[in-house]
């Protein structure tokens, strides 16, 4: 006997019908998306408006979408019945993820932990959970959807999302392990909320910890100074 959750998605597969052409079309946009990042954050050093923009575009489509169809924010991920089993299943990368950030941070003096952390931990899951939708619910829930091969697509999936964090070597071997785990997990529980949050927090640590940045001083504060 299959579990509920299994029946469930095979279930959301069977009525939410979504072309291949729109799938391929969806993959694109992502990664014009990514490049956009190189572009506006990297080379222009536009990184509010970009993720603003982003944010607001993308949040968008899934309105569009969500009007046009349903069932498709249960499919995508954006679900509450699943959410323990989440994060659940994601409590034990968690911990050790956060003991080895703490762990490289002392090890080379990267460790920064000021108040800035705290504003972002409130943000950052926003972002996280947009990231986490294109990544991991169109790239990897397309690309699985075309009947490729689930460790390739995990993979790909993986490989994709460490590039956009191109040139910064800690974000990169970081967000490919990440996303690797991730990927895993979609592919087992879809819950888009629960991965959000994990990424915005995880994300927001390392930074402070092992990447030795300050995106809150970085992004908001030259704002405001």
């Amino acid at each position: 006997m299959k579990p509920k959750l299994t029946t469930d998605l095979i279930k959301f597969s069977k009525t939410t019908l979504i072309s291949e052409r729109r799938r391929i079309l969806e993959i694109a946009v992502v990664i014009l998306t990514a490049i956009g990042k190189f572009v506006f954050m990297d080379i222009l050093d536009w990184r509010l408006p970009y993720v603003v923009i982003a944010v607001s575009a993308w949040s968008i489509y899934i309105y569009h979408r969500y009007s046009k169809e349903k069932n498709i924010l249960r499919y995508w991920g954006f679900r509450t019945d699943n959410f323990r089993m989440a994060i659940k299943l994601m409590a034990p990368f968690a911990v050790i993820a956060v003991v080895s950030f703490l762990i490289i941070g002392y090890c080379q003096d990267t460790l920064n932990l000021t108040w800035h952390i705290l504003p972002l931990l409130v943000t950052y899951p926003i972002w996280g959970s947009i990231q986490q939708f294109l990544t991991i619910g169109l790239i990897a829930g397309n690309l699985n959807h075309l009947k490729l091969n689930k460790i390739l697509v995990v993979f790909v999936t993986a490989v994709l999302f460490s590039v956009v964090h191109y040139p910064s070597k800690w974000l990169m071997v970081g967000t490919f392990i990440l996303a690797l785990f991730y990927g895993y997990v979609y592919l087992k529980v879809k819950n888009i909320y629960a991965m959000g949050i994990c990424h915005g927090w995880l994300g927001a640590l390392f930074y402070y910890t092992v990447v030795n940045q300050d995106p809150f001083g970085d992004i908001f504060l030259k704002y405001f100074i």
